[in-house]
Parts: C-alpha cells; structure tokens; sequence
C-alpha cells in the first residue's frame, strides 16, 4: 500500500472514529472533513484537560426566565465560531475559548449556571430540546485556546454578591487563580 493510499485510510478510519454513534457528527451534523496537515490558524493550547459536559437550552423550565439571554444580558450563540458554554468563572472565566477535542467547533464561556459552581462541569448550550437531548452528559478532552478575564468575572460577580452561587464563585477565585498555578 502507498504512503497516500496509507494516509487516506488512517485519515477515514479517524473521521469515522470522530463521527460517534450513527456516523453523525455534533448534534446529527456531518463530521468535519479532516486536514492532512495541521492547520497553523488555530493557536496551541494554553491547557487541555479533561471535563464533564451537560447540556442545557433556553427553553427548559430553568431557564426561561433568562430566555435566549447569557449571564452578560447577550444572545445565546450556536454557531461554530462562537458556541456558548456555562461554567464556573472561578475556574473557567467569562471569554474563556476552548475547542473539544473532535468538534470543529469554538466554545465560548458566556454563562453560568448555579449547577456548575465548585466543580469541573460545562454546560453546552443547543438552540433545540433535540440537541440537548443528543448531548446528554459526556465527560470530554477540551483545549483552553485562551483564558477569559477573571477581572470582568469578578467585576459582573461582584454586581451579584447577593445571589449564593455568584458568592461562591466569586470566594473561588483567588489571587492568582487556580490555572495559573495548574494550567501551566
């Protein structure tokens, strides 16, 4: 077998390994096609570790008071350049941008959730019940692309002291924050 003939073959054992059950990608969308090469667009990771995923959207009963709002008053985005994600700003600030390791996508922290506070746990954000449901819970590799602001996470979190969760996110922060210490 050639070397082309080779690479072909691993590159379509890969998409198809990628694409998870039924041959679809994220959320019954088609698999990305794979690059041969690496693409030098894309920054290297400050970190990558390993998190679990929930998912969540705007009209489950939780959430309807918020709408299609973000915890910064902002749409809700699902698109592959700016897909919103919750977390707990005290480990993952507001703007953080990771990529999970299989989708062509970019995730963007925009939210929290009282749920995620204290632990390692994203919540993805789907425009449909359908999405969501697909989702479900996924413990998955991401790789942070660049750190949010803890200063704007703590300035919003500040604003809402009152409220038990921004409390505690906002007493998890520390100085130096935890991924400079762990991340690096």
């Amino acid at each position: 077998m050639s070397f082309s003939a080779s690479l072909r073959l691993a590159l379509l054992c890969a998409v198809a390994l990628s694409a998870g059950p039924g041959g679809k990608g994220h959320c019954g969308d088609p698999p990305a096609a794979a690059s041969p090469t690496p693409d030098s667009s894309t920054p290297k990771p400050i970190m990558s570790t390993m998190v679990r995923t929930t998912a969540y959207t705007h009209t489950e009963a939780d959430h309807l008071r918020y709408g299609i709002k973000t915890a910064l008053g902002t749409d809700l985005r699902y698109t592959p350049e700016y897909h919103s994600v919750a977390a707990d700003w005290s480990r993952f600030p507001l703007g953080t941008k990771f990529k999970i390791r299989g989708y062509d996508r970019l995730f963007v922290v925009d939210d929290y959730g009282k749920g995620l506070v204290g632990s390692m746990t994203i919540d993805v954000y789907f425009n449909t019940v359908k999405g969501m449901n697909n989702w479900g819970v996924r413990h998955v590799m991401i790789d942070v692309l660049e750190f949010g602001s803890f200063v704007e996470s703590r300035k919003i979190l500040a604003v809402r002291a009152n409220y038990p969760h921004c409390r505690q996110m906002l007493a998890s922060m520390t100085p130096d924050d935890w991924f400079e210490k762990y991340g690096r």
